[in-house]
């Protein structure tokens, strides 16, 4: 479990990653050596897993995000996996139940590119895709408490 302390630490770091001990430490009223060793407790419990950095994708060219939801054929789950995993531009997956095996997030440069990366898909699997026009809401925590 985590207290308040932890739930504070936790939100600060979802909001900045690069947050330094010293401005955590006045954040959450804690001395730095006392933040560091709640931020290693909560590593070695596996609450937080990593620190990372949001990169916006249309930095690199990638216009167009889609969701895709993808049912293989019968027969061909495990080589679609293989397919969505070796794709990059397939940026999250998961593994679902429903008629729908697999929902990806696809980022693409372009409606061809859309359509050349399915065709691989296609294949192997039925695709319903859908273009990502805004994210009202963020990847972010549901409530700690």
């Amino acid at each position: 479990m985590t207290d308040a302390i932890d739930q504070l630490l936790i939100n600060a770091l979802m909001e900045d990653s690069r947050r330094s001990l010293k401005a955590l430490a006045q954040i959450s009223g804690l001395s730095a050596p006392s933040v560091s060793e709640r931020l290693r407790r909560l590593e070695e419990r596996g609450v937080l897993r990593g620190y990372t950095v949001d990169v916006d994708p249309r930095s690199f060219g990638y216009q167009l995000q889609a969701i895709v939801r993808i049912r293989p054929l019968p027969g061909q789950l495990q080589e679609v996996e293989r397919q969505i995993i070796a794709i990059p531009e397939f940026t999250e997956c998961d593994k679902v139940t429903g008629e729908d095996c697999f929902i990806a997030r696809l980022h693409v440069r372009s409606m061809e590119q859309l359509d050349t990366l399915l065709d691989r898909i296609n294949v192997l699997a039925e695709t319903n895709t859908a273009i990502i026009k805004k994210s009202p809401v963020k990847r972010r925590l549901p409530p700690m408490g």
